[in-house]
């Protein structure tokens, strides 16, 4: 693909597929164009960069269509005061765009391969506000907690309580909860020390992250 190719590419993948999807924030589309999505994609599949798609990703993970990523960081409603807990960084790219949003962001990935992955595209992309760190991220980083904001990069079965209690009053939770075919992305406000308001925002589906808990499949 040539550059004119590219940003057309870039360009259509804004206009036809995040934008329809209620992505009307010009701080998230401008963030689409700048941030070059295609620096994020693994080698092999640089050519659908910009599909709607999934991707695959080494240790047999996948990075989200551009149409997700673009609504899960729009949705979260960062300030440029904010400091994000993210869970499963996979290449990079969400976490890019975190950080080019709020003040700082933790990125927790439980693959070693896939931190490095993510490590060295955020270097390219001289974003030095974000950090990846190689951990299981059902567990959170209750060191650094209060968060502003905590975003899954996957799906649960139920909104996690350990991360929740890590959020600061008025900070918010977004993840993917449920189980196929039917998950919705949820925004988990904790409005005081032992409240939280939850809001369904929109249905989708997408991978599980790692070690989270399922629920049993035993009916009795």
């Amino acid at each position: 693909m040539n550059l004119q190719n590219v940003e057309q590419a870039r360009f259509n993948m804004i206009q036809q597929q995040v934008r329809p999807w209620n992505v009307d924030d010009s701080a998230v589309l401008n963030l689409l164009d700048s941030v070059k999505r295609e620096d994020f994609v693994p080698l092999a599949h640089k050519a659908l960069a910009f599909a709607d798609l999934e991707l695959s990703l080494p240790a047999g993970q996948v990075m989200l269509a551009p149409r997700l990523q673009a609504r899960l960081v729009q949705d979260l409603a960062l300030k440029p005061t904010d400091k994000v807990l993210e869970i499963g960084a996979g290449s990079g790219y969400t976490t890019a765009l975190l950080a080019s949003l709020a003040q700082r962001v933790i990125a927790l990935e439980i693959n070693p391969e896939l931190a490095a992955l993510a490590r060295a595209n955020l270097q390219k992309a001289n974003i030095s506000n974000a950090e990846v760190r190689v951990a299981d991220g059902a567990n959170g980083a209750a060191a650094e907690a209060p968060f502003d904001a905590i975003l899954l990069g996957g799906s649960v079965t139920e909104a996690p309580q350990a991360l929740l209690g890590q959020l600061k009053v008025g900070g918010r939770l977004i993840a993917i909860v449920g189980s196929e075919p039917v998950m919705r992305a949820m925004r988990i406000t904790r409005t005081s020390q032992t409240d939280f308001k939850s809001a369904e925002l929109w249905d989708s589906v997408a991978p599980r992250l790692q070690n989270f808990p399922e629920p049993s499949a035993f009916k009795f």
